[in-house]
């Protein structure tokens, strides 16, 4: 009886703390021994990766962002002199937004040269590579980035696309919520819509300026393009 109590008591004994902190590092260790050639490759691996994105941003994502400031420099010079067909391909002896891309296109200097290169297209009445530069561009500024999409539209519009126009108006006016472009490219898309002879749509983007923006010059104006829809302000 005294045996089967000792051994019954000592089966719900729990085990201790010590014993399964060793049992443990013991199951770790064997682990290890087990799978070392393949931890060590996955470390090395790791270590490469890390390693690797440090000295590519530090040797040469860097140093090409500065080489790609110094070669877009004249070129926007040209730009703001609308010069634009030496701002797209340089003058002989320095280069344009093309050259930019083409070396350098994977920066923010280089992505921002799209924009330039896109505006640029378009003010020459060149559409669609225009259109290829500006949808190419991938900016981190919310207003820019609205801006390239109006752009797209007016050059769309340009080319006699309504829909694409009234597609990248609705998203300049929805990707940037600020009283400078949202209202600007909204109202676009209701002109747009009014052409492609959608009243109704046009209409709830008219009403959507007079609400959200009523301080901006579009706002303001906005129970003007309603009424001639048949829409009249109750206010």
């Amino acid at each position: 009886m005294t045996e089967t109590t000792n051994k019954t008591a000592a089966e719900n004994t729990p085990v201790s703390k010590e014993f399964q902190l060793e049992d443990s590092l013991h199951k770790a260790e064997d682990f290890f021994n087990k799978n070392k050639n393949s931890i060590i490759i996955a470390l090395l691996v790791v270590v490469v990766v890390v390693g690797g994105t440090f000295a590519y941003s530090k040797f040469i994502k860097g140093p090409n962002e500065v080489k790609a400031q110094n070669m877009i420099f004249h070129a926007q010079q040209y730009f703001e002199r609308d010069s634009f067909r030496l701002a797209l391909n340089g003058d002989g002896n320095y280069e344009g937004f093309l050259q930019v891309i083409d070396k350098y296109g994977s920066t923010k200097t280089g992505q921002l040269a799209k924009y330039y290169a896109g505006v640029s297209y378009v003010k020459l009445g060149e559409f669609q590579k225009g259109i290829d530069q500006l949808t190419a561009f991938n900016g981190g500024d919310q207003i820019v980035q609205a801006m390239a999409y109006g752009l797209t539209g007016d050059a769309y519009m340009e080319l006699g696309n309504t829909e694409k126009g009234i597609e990248f108006y609705k998203k300049a006016g929805a990707h940037s919520d600020n009283e400078l472009t949202a209202p600007t490219y909204l109202f676009r898309a209701g002109m747009a819509l009014e052409k492609a002879n959608k009243p109704a749509e046009a209409i709830s983007l008219y009403k959507q300026i007079r609400d959200k923006y009523p301080q901006t010059t579009e706002g303001r104006e906005m129970d003007k393009y309603l009424a001639r829809l048949g829409e009249v302000s109750n206010n």
